[in-house]
């Protein structure tokens, strides 16, 4: 929706720096690219490998402001080479009720939060984009698969292609918002409490634990709370 009100208002003025990196999957760069043809704006390609950075692949609890600030230097530098003044990301402002450090690197950075600024919750921004007749109002929140590991468990390739493969085969099941927690030789299933019954289907189920076991998962269970953003933030503060 940013997108597009942004090139309403500004027309060529305004491109879309597409991210790629290792901990977003490749249908997630191939949506966005899609979105912005769709709306008719350009788009630019920016690669980051957050993996990189020690503070991340460690992945300590402010992993995200060390991958948002070399994310935001990289788009940054891109902007200054368009000759575009500012950078602006889809922050929200339900954003503002977990734990987010990468909204501190934004801010050191002089990166603009539009929606936040304008106090937009995430439900006020789908129903607006669904008026406005985007096709992605209703596009299940995804966070990059970094998330998926328990502070202090480092982030490597190959974990994070297991994760994507894990979740990949249970979207195509059909499963829409789901998140597959890593923790090791277990995986922790989160789907929509709604969906919880489905998944306990005597067939499904049976798939989806011998995949996850062939993706390299030892024991796979399902987390009776089912699916919630920031779930690995709630050991944070325990002592």
């Amino acid at each position: 929706m940013l997108l597009k009100i942004a090139h309403d208002e500004l027309g060529e003025g305004v491109v879309a720096l597409v991210a790629s990196s290792p901990t977003y999957p490749d249908f997630e760069i191939l949506q966005a690219k899609k979105i912005a043809e769709e709306l008719g704006v350009r788009y630019v390609g920016v690669s980051s490998n957050e993996l990189e950075i020690p503070n991340f692949a460690s992945n300590t609890p402010r992993r995200c402001y060390y991958c948002k600030k070399e994310l935001f230097s990289l788009c940054l530098e891109e902007a200054g080479a368009l000759g575009l003044k500012y950078v602006a990301d889809g922050s929200n402002l339900d954003d503002r009720g977990d734990f987010r450090p990468g909204m501190e690197a934004a801010r050191e950075l002089g990166v603009r939060s539009p929606l936040m600024e304008a106090g937009m919750s995430k439900a006020e921004i789908r129903e607006l984009s669904r008026v406005m007749g985007l096709s992605n109002w209703d596009k299940p929140s995804l966070a990059c698969l970094s998330s998926r590991f328990p502070y202090g468990t480092e982030i490597t390739p190959e974990r994070l292609e297991q994760v994507h493969r894990a979740e990949d085969y249970l979207r195509n099941l059909g499963f829409r918002q789901l998140r597959v927690r890593y923790h090791g030789e277990l995986a922790r299933v989160e789907v929509e409490p709604s969906e919880i019954n489905c998944f306990l289907d005597e067939k499904l189920r049976v798939q989806a634990v011998h995949y996850l076991k062939e993706a390299g998962f030892t024991y796979v269970t399902l987390d009776l709370q089912g699916y919630r953003t920031g779930a690995m933030n709630e050991s944070l503060g325990r002592t």
